[in-house]
């Protein structure tokens, strides 16, 4: 199972907050784990079932600092500044969306199908990513996981039907322009591409539930990010 799959659990809010904590306050990931396993041990039972948890929140809020230590660097900081609930979200699903490309791509289905009108079921995700990935024997029970900690964040919500969700899309803001282009970041890179049209980026599926509205004369001061114009007056945004 490669790690983008990896994602089989049902990841609680309350056990990300927890992890960004913990990552604050030590640099040793035993001393981190041994931390989680008091957390989940309130909420769950069974030795591999903690265990497969907390490698999930260690990956997202630890590991993901091999490949991209200013972008966690920044999370921490960030985490530790604010008294904003939701702006500690943004943090948590950029920083999953960084580590497992499969929650990008379930949360992009979920965006595309919100954006038409759809509602949320396990369903119409599964079918939409069996289209776009095949039937991988995982795939299943991890979309699942993925839409039911989406509800536990409180980013899908119940509707009037059974087991049919709405997604707050496009409903979380922030105060922060800081934190706008971070997450985009995050996305950029999650997309895996050399550059991309603004109007794009910020309007990304996988971002559904944020309404981005950092401008580009902020991107070209503030950000890692370079802004050039293409044909027909289009900007295009790239990493440095």
């Amino acid at each position: 199972m490669d790690k983008d799959i990896g994602f089989n659990r049902n990841i609680k809010l309350d056990w990300l907050n927890a992890t960004a904590s913990f990552c604050a306050e030590t640099n040793d990931p035993a001393e981190i784990r041994e931390k989680l396993e008091a957390v989940l041990v309130r909420d769950r039972s069974g030795a591999e079932a903690i265990r497969k948890s907390i490698d999930i929140l260690i990956n997202i809020w630890y590991k993901n600092k091999e490949q991209y230590p200013k972008l966690v660097e920044f999370a921490v900081k960030h985490f530790q500044d604010t008294y904003h609930p939701l702006d500690r979200l943004w943090l948590h699903f950029g920083l999953t969306s960084l580590y497992f490309s499969f929650f990008r791509e379930t949360a992009s289905v979920i965006g595309k199908l919100s954006k038409r009108g759809s509602l949320i079921t396990n369903k119409e995700v599964i079918k939409q990513l069996i289209s776009e990935r095949g039937h991988l024997g995982s795939l299943e029970r991890s979309a699942q996981r993925i839409v039911s900690s989406l509800r536990d964040w409180e980013l899908l919500v119940d509707s009037d039907q059974s087991f049919v969700y709405k997604a707050r899309y496009r409903e979380l803001e922030t105060k922060s322009l800081e934190l706008e282009a971070w997450l985009l970041q995050c996305a950029f890179i999650g997309k895996n591409v050399e550059q991309i049209p603004y109007e794009d980026l910020i309007r990304l599926p996988e971002l559904f539930p944020f309404n981005i509205r950092v401008g580009l004369d902020y991107i070209r001061k503030n950000t890692p990010f370079s802004v050039y114009r293409a044909g027909g007056g289009i900007n295009m945004i790239e990493l440095r």
